[in-house]
């Protein structure tokens, strides 16, 4: 399958610098890094009402990689499964905190990212009605991988997520910067039968047979595509494939 044959049913919203409201998407800046570049992307659904609760997809970016920037504005899993509506997506930054701006390249500051998150998660339940027991981490390739890197690094942000979708890479299947199979293996622990839906583009085998090994209870759902693109945007199409994964989300986010 040629993903470029299909074209999207969905543009995701760019990211502009206004005050937030139903079905725009705009900058967020934490009071800590104000005055620097470090930011993050908040999306509020089309139907999104103050005072009602809404789940949320926080989501992370890939590498600056060929025609990739590595940037929050990128990211697209968040829209494409929700549609935009019914959800509150925030797309994260990894804090480069040395420098002052978002990383476009791995990991930054780790423990500055990992506090990000914290805070980002709080700041969008107490002000923009996320729900807080529904709370889903996404992420594409370097976001993938952060899922588990960033997502279970410690005790306190392991236990945000009700579940996780990571596309395209994992953490664990090779070596990536700052990722041991030791640490891979602790984190894995943190999930504690929560679900994680993975994907990858045409083959999720090397993943699927990682994990048998690593954590063979683990609560997984494997989806191959397929195509060969290294990309997100692949939820922006009406393939059978998003279908899969908006009824996973929809069963996840059920009560």
């Amino acid at each position: 399958m040629d993903l470029k044959s299909v074209a999207p049913d969905l543009t995701t919203p760019p990211v502009v610098t206004d005050t937030p409201a139903a079905g725009r998407r705009v900058t967020m800046v934490l009071p800590k890094y104000e005055g620097t570049g470090i930011y993050h992307a908040l999306y509020l659904p089309t139907d999104w009402k103050k005072g009602r609760k809404y789940p949320v997809i926080v989501e992370y970016s890939g590498n600056k990689w060929m025609n990739s920037q590595g940037t929050v504005d990128e990211c697209d899993l968040g829209y494409g499964i929700s549609g935009g509506k019914g959800v509150i997506w925030i797309c994260l930054p990894f804090v480069d905190k040395e420098n002052g701006h978002n990383a476009a390249q791995w990991w930054g500051d780790v423990e500055a990212t990992v506090d990000y998150c914290k805070q980002a998660v709080r700041q969008v339940c107490d002000d923009y009605g996320g729900d807080s027991s529904k709370l889903i981490l996404a992420g594409f390739s370097r976001g993938a991988i952060a899922c588990n890197f960033i997502g279970l690094h410690d005790d306190e942000i392991a236990s945000l997520w009700r579940g996780f979708i990571c596309h395209s890479h994992y953490e664990g299947v090779r070596r990536w910067p700052d990722s041991t199979a030791e640490g891979a293996s602790s984190r894995l622990r943190r999930l504690k039968g929560r679900p994680q839906f993975i994907s990858h583009e045409q083959d999720v085998e090397q993943t699927r047979e990682y994990l048998a090994k690593a954590l063979p209870n683990g609560n997984f759902t494997f989806l191959s595509l397929p195509f060969s693109d290294h990309t997100d945007t692949w939820v922006l199409r009406d393939i059978p494939e998003r279908k899969v994964i908006r009824d996973w989300f929809k069963q996840l986010i059920s009560d």
